[in-house]
């Protein structure tokens, strides 16, 4: 099993579990998105313990949409989501497989915290080209996490997280910054780059038509 720095998160008695990244990543990520008017539908891809959803989704004037490829995540998820009337029922989504797109309809935005250095760079490029095609034509695609820099870590404690990923798997690790919004391009979207907290970026893509 791979070791992250969230393993063994603490799990409240109603079963919600508290990944300590998320709980320090939350407010920062809320508060990029409340500079958009965001209404309609959020699609949150990877939602882990699912509580993004529910600090966030009473603070949006969105309909959240959580989703995980695992399905033991579905109990803290639903637990975080519990009282919570913007939040629907968890989606078991493999958001790496090609096509999923079209099993759901147009999302105003989507969400993505920490998961593209923790798939293969085949996978990542379809999950991205996904996103593109999954947006609304006014959407917008949030993507969080930490990025290499001309292929090149920018911290040591990104180098040191990055190198204990690419040995528990070479397949994985950060991805390069210029190659995500090469990509993301070539699906027709254009990119702002946001510095963030912990040397983290959030990338903000949209698509070329909007203002």
């Amino acid at each position: 099993m791979m070791r992250l720095p969230d393993s063994g998160a603490e799990v409240l008695a109603d079963g919600r579990r508290l990944p300590a990244s998320a709980q320090r990543n939350a407010a920062p990520i809320l508060q990029v998105l409340q500079e958009f008017d965001l209404r309609g539908s959020l699609l949150e891809i990877a939602s882990g313990s699912g509580l993004h959803a529910g600090y966030m989704a009473p603070q949006l004037q969105v309909d959240w949409q959580p989703s995980d490829v695992d399905p033991g995540n579905m109990a803290s998820i639903t637990a975080w989501a519990r009282g919570v009337a913007q939040v629907r029922p968890p989606l078991l989504l493999d958001a790496t497989q090609p096509g999923w797109h079209r099993q759901l309809p147009p999302q105003d935005a989507v969400l993505l915290v920490n998961l593209l250095h923790l798939i293969p760079e085949a996978s990542a490029a379809v999950l991205l080209a996904e996103v593109a095609a999954c947006l609304a034509p006014q959407g917008r695609a949030f993507l969080y996490g930490p990025f290499l820099r001309e292929g090149l870590a920018t911290s040591q404690g990104d180098a040191a997280f990055d190198a204990s990923l690419r040995a528990q798997d070479p397949a994985i690790g950060y991805k390069d910054l210029a190659w995500v919004l090469d990509l993301l391009a070539n699906s027709g979207l254009q990119t702002e780059v946001r510095a963030m907290p912990a040397n983290n970026l959030m990338l903000i893509a949209q698509t070329h038509s909007q203002s």
